[in-house]
């Protein structure tokens, strides 16, 4: 089985007829996992053969909206979902903060690739300027305790909507230092460094990708434990290995 992690930030004008559409593709093509659709995009878990997962993204990548969808893959012995759900939803991660999306702003939050972010790490957590390096984890306490970024910022948080209110006591500490904002797949991170920017933080960058980015073009420098993955596989080592087959 092939497991595609992704998300992309576009207008759709009709969520609920690119829903039905993806449903039908999807459901032809065997595919289980949940797809996210909203005005802002587009949030998707699949899984499923090899081939047919795809063909699923080559067609999905065809539609100008979604050509530059990238996309994280890794394997798994067995599905590792129950069933295939397709919803349409206000946000493709809910937030609450309308601003913070690249569609209502100037673009995409500054960006740090994994390779350069490994090379910060690996050089004593400075980056090329020589400032500190402070790694903010924008997931939930659930997720952190399959593993994180050493010496993260964790934040203690049941859900996204949170981290606004639990980033506050720390906002002077971060004040000198350069953050990078990570999540799983990149889209927390991304809507989180958006809202710190606009609130005043101009010194955080996202992870590009996520973890699971990462994991994939460098390996595990610089992370503890897992990642962890919403389905039966529950996490993943940075060889994109699940925890459970």
């Amino acid at each position: 089985m092939i497991n595609a992690a992704a998300y992309h930030f576009t207008h759709v004008e009709d969520p609920r007829g690119l829903a039905d559409h993806l449903h039908e593709a999807a459901a032809s093509a065997e595919l289980k996992g949940t797809v996210l659709v909203a005005v802002e995009g587009i949030n998707l878990f699949l899984a499923g053969e090899e081939q047919p997962l795809h063909a699923f993204v080559d067609a999905l990548r065809a539609d100008p909206r979604f050509a530059g969808l990238q996309v994280k893959y890794s394997a798994s012995t067995r599905q590792p979902f129950a069933q295939l759900k397709v919803k349409v939803k206000p946000e493709i991660i809910s937030f609450r903060h309308p601003q913070a999306t690249p569609l209502a702003v100037d673009g995409r939050a500054p960006s740090i690739d994994p390779a350069t972010l490994a090379r910060w790490l690996g050089q004593g957590g400075r980056d090329d300027n020589g400032r500190a390096v402070v790694m903010l984890d924008t997931r939930n306490q659930q997720e952190v305790e399959h593993g994180t970024f050493a010496g993260a910022l964790t934040l203690p948080i049941t859900r996204f909507t949170e981290l606004p209110d639990a980033l506050l006591p720390h906002r002077d500490a971060l004040r000198d230092a350069t953050v990078v904002s990570f999540c799983t797949g990149g889209i927390r991170c991304e809507k989180a460094a958006l809202w710190m920017r606009q609130d005043g933080m101009d010194n955080v960058l996202q992870l590009e990708g996520g973890i699971l980015n990462y994991f994939e073009q460098v390996g595990g420098l610089g992370y503890e434990g897992n990642c962890f993955v919403f389905d039966e596989r529950v996490a993943l080592d940075p060889q994109l290995r699940p925890q459970v087959e």
